[in-house]
């Protein structure tokens, strides 16, 4: 089955991410085979030099020891020139003492297209858009935010933490885990979908497997 991309024009959840070559601040890369084996966060900014776009390179610099830790890269884009993001990297440089560590893509407006990046009414700006791609190069998470609101990077460095936890032991993670104000830091099991196994459920949690409030709703600390 072909990649959705290509005839809707813009990404869903599952796809792969489209492969493009684009030019940064790091030389020209090839997406996404030049994070294969990581997962990577694309996230685009309106444009450089702007005050609230300047406090998130500074927030994403500053963990992205984290992401490392998750094997997880940054990239940055914006309909700017390269020459603008260099000399916006030596201004933060200068006058926040951080030094930007990740490329940031100099787009001509074509992957913002592909992506989906510019939105009506809000000129021809890119919105500040993320998404999460996983070592497979397929998009697990998108998110858009308006160009007036600044995003959150520790909710970023969570998903990226709690889909990983998702996808090697088979859980799903409740709200705001993991402090979560029903179940703490445990994670979810994934629902009975027979009547077989929800029989089964209950006695397996009285057996000390897991926890349950009802079939349905079980719960257990992930082992570590």
């Amino acid at each position: 089955m072909e990649n959705s991309i290509e005839k809707n024009g813009m990404p869903l959840l599952g796809d792969l991410f489209p492969k493009m070559k684009v030019q940064t601040t790091r030389g020209q890369i090839e997406l996404p085979d030049h994070f294969a084996g990581k997962w990577f966060v694309l996230f685009s900014h309106p444009a450089d030099f702007t005050p609230v776009c300047t406090t998130e390179f500074v927030a994403f610099q500053k963990r992205y020891g984290k992401f490392k830790e998750l094997n997880c890269e940054l990239i940055g884009l914006s309909v700017d020139q390269v020459f603008a993001h260099i000399k916006w990297e030596e201004w933060i440089k200068e006058n926040m003492d951080v030094e930007i560590e990740f490329p940031i893509i100099a787009d001509t407006g074509s992957v913002a297209g592909r992506l989906g990046l510019v939105h009506p009414g809000k000129g021809t700006n890119t919105v500040r858009a993320v998404f999460v791609v996983d070592a497979e190069s397929k998009i697990r998470i998108m998110l858009y935010y308006p160009q007036e609101l600044g995003r959150n990077m520790d909710e970023i460095l969570r998903v990226v933490k709690a889909m990983q936890i998702s996808d090697k032991n088979k859980v799903a993670m409740p709200a705001n885990w993991p402090d979560n104000e029903i179940v703490g830091d445990h994670v979810i099991i994934p629902p009975a979908t027979d009547v077989k196994t929800a029989r089964e459920r209950l006695e397996r949690a009285k057996a000390g497997e897991f926890e349950c409030f009802d079939w349905w709703l079980c719960h257990k600390k992930l082992n570590k």
